[in-house]
């Protein structure tokens, strides 16, 4: 999604109540028009303090270092970044709830009202979980060996893959 004020990709997203109990603005923004913005937001209500904390938050060139330092961090299993992440909006493999779980919790609570599931579950599961969570890990190392031309490794690999396929059927 780009910013509402220029072309770059938006990074905040803020809602504001506008009039009455029913009307909402949605805003998207980038870094940049975001600190504008919450700096001359000039309205001494309940959004000032959100204003303030977000402003707070947005300290110069701090919350850009942090940033591009959590953008690097890699998920040991799928070997996604969180850049990917956040520019997708999807994961690549169930390790990363692991992987980033201090990121996530807090956009998850947001999204759901909560981090711990209530519903029902499949009774395979778990089981099915470290498969596949196994056969990923499987595919990246075939592939990590075919790159480095290490054709005896890959096909060792290549049939650990074929067993575990040839399980689930």
């Amino acid at each position: 999604m780009k910013c509402n004020k220029c072309e770059k990709p938006a990074t905040f997203h803020i809602t504001e109540r506008v009039g009455g109990k029913e009307q909402w603005e949605e805003l998207h923004l980038c870094e940049d028009c975001a600190r504008e913005y919450l700096s001359r937001s000039s309205e001494p209500q309940e959004s000032e303090s959100l204003a303030s904390a977000l402003l707070q938050h947005l300290k110069i060139g701090q919350t850009a270092e942090e940033l591009s330092k959590l953008d690097k961090k890699t998920c040991p299993v799928c070997g996604i970044t969180f850049y990917e992440f956040r520019h997708h909006g999807r994961l690549g493999c169930p390790n990363d709830y692991l992987c980033f779980q201090e990121q996530l919790e807090q956009l998850v609570e947001n999204i759901h009202g909560a981090t711990v599931h209530t519903g029902k579950r499949p009774k395979k599961s778990t089981c099915m979980l470290d498969k596949q969570t196994q056969l990923i890990r499987l595919r990246r190392d075939m592939r990590d060996a075919v790159h480095a031309e290490d054709y005896e490794r890959a096909s060792v690999l290549r049939d650990q893959i074929r067993e575990l396929e040839d399980e689930g059927s």
